[in-house]
């Protein structure tokens, strides 16, 4: 059974008070976050450049065919082995993750061995950027107000990368056709009364000065 199936709320550690309701839950495409979050490919670049010079490097050292094969089928073996590795921390993550967004915040459910659950409310949100990718799914990144602060390895891998002193959380992976950005957006614009768009993430949605100046 999984943890989710066990919960009050899927995804949510108890019953959602009066007037709050979810406007949509997802999960991270596992091999999408393996992609990204734990740098598949590029490993994967790097361990046959590593099979490929341990082949190379037998040869011109004048080894023979069997010590070439075997000193390949070390570095073969070891790249197989770690790639595995991470590969089912990948999958192990993105079955332990659920986003939830409500009409008042949006909620992280993430961790593997230690699940644990992070809730920020919309008025802890400054900003809100979407970065889409070819793989059909995309990633939404949330920037938090100066005196709103969370661990980055508490959020890690649901971290946008590099901002670590000052943590954005991120919903990883999440598949486009979701609608996620979408619903985000709406509810942020709702909670502030105000037009809020999921944009890229060279651009900014609703500033925090921009939300009180239209709540006044």
């Amino acid at each position: 059974m999984r943890e989710h199936e066990i919960e009050p709320v899927p995804g949510l550690p108890e019953t959602l008070p009066a007037g709050e309701g979810v406007l949509w839950q997802g999960s991270p495409r596992w091999w999408s976050l393996a992609q990204r979050a734990l740098h598949i490919r590029t490993l994967s670049i790097y361990f046959a450049l590593m099979v490929t010079w341990s082949v190379v490097s037998a040869f011109t050292g004048g080894d023979t065919l069997q010590d070439a094969a075997i000193a390949s089928g070390t570095s073969l073996g070891l790249a197989v082995g770690c790639l595995g590795v991470l590969l089912v921390i990948g999958k192990a993550l993105g079955s332990a993750t659920l986003y939830t967004v409500t009409n008042r915040r949006i909620v992280f459910k993430v961790g593997v061995a230690l699940p644990m659950t992070i809730n920020i409310p919309f008025s802890a949100i400054d900003s809100a950027a979407v970065k889409q990718h070819a793989d059909g799914t995309e990633d939404i990144v949330l920037t938090l107000l100066p005196h709103h602060k969370i661990a980055w390895l508490a959020l890690w891998p649901h971290a946008r990368p590099w901002r670590v002193t000052r943590a954005e959380p991120m919903l990883r992976a999440v598949p486009v056709t979701s609608g996620a950005a979408a619903i985000i957006s709406r509810a942020l614009a709702a909670s502030a009364d105000m037009p809020v768009m999921a944009v890229g993430l060279d651009q900014r949605a609703a500033s925090a000065d921009q939300r009180s100046a239209a709540a006044a």
